[in-house]
């Protein structure tokens, strides 16, 4: 049977792999958007991404710390907290694919 440390413990190894994933969506879209000039639209979309993946980063970090007790309460107060990570990876993809 699982422990709910080890539950805890997968659901953080789940947000750092999203997380990983979106960090290299990133990068890649960086690379890409270089030399576009600073008013360019996909800039602006991509400043905007980079805002929300810093917000997740914080949450994350704050799960991190959060103790044991208050996971439960947490997980279900949250909407989805997996699928944010999902729905920025995928809204980097296509941008990545439209400027690519």
């Amino acid at each position: 049977m699982t422990t709910k440390e080890q539950l805890v413990e997968q659901h953080i190894r789940e947000y750092e792999a999203r997380q990983k994933h979106v960090d290299e969506l990133i990068a890649k879209a960086e690379r890409i958007t270089r030399s576009l000039d600073e008013n360019h639209e996909i800039k602006s979309e991509l400043e905007k991404y980079l805002e929300e993946h810093s917000e997740l980063v914080l949450r994350t970090e704050q799960l991190k710390r959060m103790p044991l007790e208050h996971w439960r309460e947490e997980m279900i107060q949250a909407s989805g907290p997996m699928a944010v990570w999902d729905v920025l990876a995928q809204k980097l993809e296509d941008l990545v694919e439209r400027v690519d």
